[in-house]
């Protein structure tokens, strides 16, 4: 009897080599991405401070500062620190009150009328009814090319009694008491609105042909679609210029003081700037017209962040 022995091999199992993390890129590649980085914002930052960040520093410091009389007056004006001193004189100054009125008054008129304007006539130029466009634009936005303080004397002439047409042609006084500030309204509207239309034209050719094609197969008329289709697509950019509007509306100075050579109704301190000015250049009171300025750039700082803020809730 034969027996048969079979014997078994064992099989040796090799491991799986462990799987090993990518390498991590070079370390000087992204060191040379942030000093590129840094370098592409540094003339940014540097003009940022230069500009803005030093001047408003400077101003909060000279603000809080006086300048009076040493002793008997024979060793001249020495800085004396007020604290609040020259918020609270600004504050309780009717002048700068009245100020404040007046161009309170001149944004609410000047910022729905300009803008409106400029809707209209961006909406008109974007339509297939106008022909000529480039003609209709440049005409519309040749008065913002003219210097405020030239566009200032042209009006000026316009409104001056026997010299211009316009006192004898309206109804009131265009340099009267009651009638200096639509003036004002009138001049800055007539050399802001071409402006603010190329802007918002320029933002209504973004605005998707098939939308617009999608609307007319619909039935929409001209005036449905600009109203529900082009206006709330271009919404950003019109709460972009109401932004720039606003602050330049507080800025309120060219206009008012060329008219000064004009009219006596517009007096030194008939707007912020107008005050600011008068305080630094004519009183010499530099703590005085910084307080002013502080508050006037507090003022364009909030009214600005208030429309951003109702900009992201309607875009919601």
């Amino acid at each position: 009897m034969t027996t048969t022995t079979t014997t078994t091999t064992p099989t040796t199992t090799t491991p799986a080599p462990s799987p090993t993390a990518a390498p991590a890129g070079p370390p000087r590649r992204t060191s040379r991405r942030r000093l590129s980085g840094i370098a592409l914002a540094a003339p940014f930052a540097l003009l940022l401070l230069g500009t803005v960040l030093v001047p408003m520093g400077y101003a909060l410091f000279l603000s809080l500062f006086t300048d009076r009389l040493s002793g008997l007056g024979f060793d001249g004006y020495r800085q004396v620190f007020t604290g609040l001193g020259n918020y609270t004189s600004v504050l309780g100054d009717p002048a700068f009150r009245d100020s404040v009125a007046h161009v309170a008054l001149y944004a609410l008129i000047h910022i729905p009328v300009m803008l409106a304007g400029a809707l209209v006539l961006a909406l008109l130029l974007d339509s297939a009814a106008v022909r000529l466009r480039q003609m209709w634009s440049l005409a519309v936005f040749l008065p913002h090319a003219v210097p405020g303080v030239i566009a200032g004397l042209i009006w000026g002439y316009l409104y001056s009694p026997g010299i211009g047409p316009l006192n004898d042609i309206l109804p009131f006084d265009p340099l009267g008491d009651s009638g200096v500030l639509p003036s004002v309204v009138n001049m800055a509207t007539w050399q802001w609105m071409g402006y603010n239309m190329i802007i918002f034209y320029t933002a209504l050719q973004t605005v998707p042909r098939e939308v617009l094609e999608a609307a007319r197969a619909d039935g929409a008329g001209a005036l449905r679609t600009a109203l529900s289709i082009k206006v709330p697509m271009i919404r950003p950019t019109v709460f972009v210029a109401l932004v720039f509007t606003t602050i330049g509306s507080l800025q309120l100075f060219t206009e008012p003081l060329v008219l000064r050579t004009f009219t006596g109704t517009v007096t030194s301190t008939w707007t912020p700037s107008l005050y600011i000015y008068e305080a630094a250049f004519i009183s010499n009171d530099y703590g005085r017209a910084a307080a002013a300025s502080i508050l006037l750039a507090v003022a364009s700082a909030l009214l600005s962040a208030l429309v951003m803020r109702l900009s992201a809730r309607r875009s919601r």
